[in-house]
């Protein structure tokens, strides 16, 4: 299993790589900046050769960078648009420099303007960046719960995205579990889970499936809501991540976006998937 946490640059991006191992990740994500910002500074050439060397020493892989949070790749505002495609460029460029193979991004709202034109939107902004920034990293598109006239909640326009890429061989997808329960698609058996991968299968294609954002969801099935529960702990449960690690998303690196509150930390989390894949042979204590 590849399985990690997003990670804490605080400090320096390099000591990201310690803090994952001192998690025992075997895969790790992170901002390569403050995401909550548009303004950022070069890269220190210094921190990325740390960067490169630990990962190189490391059996972490393999690492996956994330967009900040501002970016509306589906907006029909103009000025938002364009500095988000902008900044699309300098994450994919950014990535390249750290030796990053894969970048997750949101595909944003049309705020009101319509799928359509949100679709349009994502695929032009898409494939602009990945001209200009010519290098090997593969964009991958994050699903949504579906709120807030989101694009990307459905099977069907993550598809139709990449039917409208110049270059679809560089982009594939992040699918994240508590998204993809909030948007309607079943998880909690194993035929819901059969019929949750050919419905992608169908629509994207399950090789362009390169990561899986792996959490539970607080709220129910279909709810279009964006909330974050530990593993087991939440709507989709234990079962039902026993059998997502059974399917086809088992097998994919896994990445998990979960709390860290007084009922379980990250360590636990980790823990716990591995206990419900069966690699641990008892329970985590205290989970």
């Amino acid at each position: 299993m590849r399985i990690g946490f997003h990670i804490s640059i605080q400090g320096s991006l390099d000591r990201a790589v310690d803090r994952a191992l001192e998690l025992g990740c075997n895969t790790f994500q992170i901002f390569t900046r403050n995401p909550r910002s548009w303004i950022f500074s070069e890269l220190d050439p210094r921190v990325v050769e740390a960067f490169r060397e630990k990962v190189e020493r490391s059996d972490i892989e393999p690492v996956f960078g994330h967009t900040p949070y501002l970016l509306n790749l589906s907006s029909p505002e103009e000025s938002v648009y364009s500095k988000s495609v902008e900044s699309l460029i300098a994450e994919l460029r950014r990535c390249a420099e750290l030796s990053i193979p894969y970048l997750v991004t949101h595909l944003g709202s049309h705020l009101g303007a319509g799928i359509e034109i949100g679709l349009r939107r994502v695929s032009s902004a898409i494939s602009r960046a990945l001209s200009e920034a010519d290098n090997d990293v593969v964009l991958l598109m994050e699903n949504t719960a579906g709120g807030r006239n989101t694009v990307g909640s459905r099977f069907e326009e993550l598809g139709a995205i990449l039917e409208r890429l110049d270059d679809p061989g560089r982009v594939g997808v992040c699918l994240d579990t508590c998204h993809c329960f909030a948007a309607g698609y079943d998880l909690r058996t194993g035929e819901a889970v059969d019929e949750t991968l050919r419905l992608f299968d169908r629509a994207v294609g399950l090789s362009r499936l390169r990561l899986v954002h792996l959490n539970d969801s607080e709220a129910p099935l279909g709810s279009h809501i964006d909330r974050h529960e530990h593993i087991g702990l939440g709507e989709i449960g234990e079962e039902g991540f026993r059998n997502i690690l059974r399917s086809p998303l088992g097998r994919r690196p896994l990445i998990l976006e979960t709390p860290v509150d007084g009922r379980r930390d990250d360590r636990e989390n980790l823990l716990k998937v591995k206990e419900l894949a069966g690699v641990l042979s008892a329970p985590p204590e205290g989970v």
